[in-house]
């Protein structure tokens, strides 16, 4: 399995560090670089990240606010210069705590741990029975039953999304946001603030634009190899 990482750290130099360790580690992939929490959670919004490596004393908001402001991060490494906030890290349930300066083999360690953790993850959610591959909406006055393999896409429409299915459409009050949340990670990816796509009903990708049957749906300006990263991930076959 490859694991899609998150940088959050506001010390260049240490993000440098992190980078080049990640880079050497074959199941892993760097896809977001972030200074401080604020940015991290705009790079968390626009697709899934398996893995958090997080600062402590970082400005605007620290590693343990951010950790304790959210309900649903990665799983999470620490990496920061300050023992003493092992415990409070611990209790929020991070998967590990590098105190710097860690040794690429410490580093390692703590990788391999996140991949133990992170396929006991994917092969609980393989293994979860039929009657969780789906999710109730109310559309008009009725309340629906939407199967996540007929789920094509999502699309924001002011107040509302709609859901693109294989039986047609459905307009539903509830944001973008708020169905990102809730659909499984390893199947949908949020490729562009407005869409919200199910990857395995991809038919094509022909520059930005995605084609799933005769819909296209564009790649956010910026961050299309981010996002082709996120969709290939280790499904592209080279020469």
């Amino acid at each position: 399995m490859n694991l899609n990482c998150l940088i959050v750290d506001d010390e260049p130099v240490a993000r440098k560090v992190l980078k080049e360790y990640i880079e050497d580690i074959p199941f892993m992939t760097v896809v977001g670089e972030a200074d401080n929490p604020v940015k991290a959670q705009a790079i968390l919004d626009q697709g899934p990240v398996d893995l958090m490596f997080l600062d402590i004393n970082m400005p605007k908001l620290s590693g343990i606010e951010f950790l304790r402001s959210h309900k649903a991060l990665p799983p999470t490494i620490m990496t920061t210069a300050y023992a003493e906030y092992a415990l409070d890290g611990f209790t929020l349930d991070v998967l590990d705590y590098l105190v710097k300066p860690f040794s690429f083999e410490r580093f390692l360690k703590a990788c391999n741990k996140a991949k133990d953790y992170c396929r006991l993850k994917q092969d609980a959610t393989k293994n979860r029975p039929d009657h969780e591959n789906y999710f109730f909406v109310k559309c008009n006055s009725r309340i629906e039953k939407v199967f996540y393999d007929d789920l094509l896409f999502v699309e924001a429409a002011l107040n509302y999304v709609i859901l693109h299915t294989t039986n047609g459409k459905m307009i539903v009050y509830l944001t973008i946001k708020g169905i990102t949340e809730s659909l499984p990670g390893e199947l949908f990816i949020k490729v562009h603030k407005s869409f919200i796509v199910n990857t395995q009903k991809i038919n094509s990708i022909e520059g930005n634009i995605i084609h799933i049957g005769k819909a296209e749906i564009p790649i956010r300006q910026n961050s299309q190899d981010d996002v082709m990263k996120l969709i290939l991930k280790d499904k592209m076959l080279k020469r």
